[in-house]
């Protein structure tokens, strides 16, 4: 949930540990998890990850009023994957970053176009990996024209979005709660309800947010909970209802256990926008 599985230059693993990269406010760090329980970090930013590594690895995720008895499913689930938790890595811009990339086109598209952004701004984490990369500074997105971003594989529509968002980091990094980091996301021309909620349940491992305007989520939700192969937005949320306030761990359990809706018709089609 962190990274962007291997095609995630700033988080991924390797040799048998989970590297992650990131800006903090004490400067730029790099933390390692091992298998086997132990972290390292390495940076100036290495302190202030070491300090939120349980919420990271979701230590911190609270299930007080989770109560899955109302869909026999959800129970089902709850119990066969009780590990399963939500991160709350307080890293705001690598994850609006990373979902900004992902609107409105396809998972391939997503992760090219971030990764080209990440490897653009190249610049390499603290530590001894040579393969692992920083996520851009926010200053140097927020002063770059919107050209440059399009031989990377992003549009316009996407990277103006990039840039005000990174423009405003200094606002959204003083957000304290996921509702106070919400309100002032969707005040940003080009982030609506979808992204906002994708970053606040990593960000701050909000377990209600529900990502609204989700391509296939609607469905999922749909087909698990009700049987029905096609949904809405509206019957998406009335199945979850019942389950306010761990609405989004309802649907980490649809996830983990690999449920999908029927499928019809053609899949999008894959473009390249650096070509247009």
């Amino acid at each position: 949930m962190i990274g962007f599985g291997r095609h995630d230059p700033c988080a991924r693993w390797i040799d048998g540990a989970f590297w992650l990269a990131a800006r903090t406010p004490n400067g730029p760090g790099t933390i390692a998890f091992r298998r086997t329980g132990g972290t390292e970090t390495y940076g100036p930013g290495g302190d202030w990850l070491a300090e939120r590594a349980p919420g990271m690895l979701g230590l911190e995720d609270d299930l007080t009023g989770f109560d899955p008895s109302p869909h026999p499913l959800v129970q089902r689930l709850a119990h066969e994957h009780q590990g399963v938790r939500f991160p709350g890595t307080r890293l705001i811009f690598h994850r609006l970053l990373r979902n900004i990339c992902e609107q409105k086109v396809t998972g391939t598209e997503a992760y090219r176009g971030y990764s080209a952004i990440v490897r653009h701004f190249k610049e390499r984490a603290p530590g001894p990996r040579d393969d692992l990369l920083l996520p851009p500074e926010p200053e140097r997105v927020a002063a770059t024209p919107y050209y440059v971003f399009h031989p990377l594989g992003v549009e316009q529509k996407r990277a103006d979005a990039i840039r005000r968002a990174a423009f405003e980091m200094p606002r959204l990094q003083q957000c304290q709660t996921s509702e106070e980091l919400t309100k002032r996301l969707v005040s940003i021309p080009g982030i609506g309800p979808w992204t906002a909620s994708e970053v606040v349940r990593v960000v701050f491992g909000d377990p209600d947010a529900v990502s609204v305007g989700d391509f296939h989520l609607k469905n999922i939700v749909s087909w698990a909970l009700a049987g029905e192969p096609r949904g809405t937005d509206e019957r998406m949320l009335e199945l979850l209802e019942p389950f306010r306030g761990h609405r989004g761990r309802v649907i980490l359990l649809l996830e983990a256990a690999g449920i999908g809706a029927p499928r019809y018709g053609p899949r999008m089609p894959i473009r390249e926008f650096k070509t247009w």
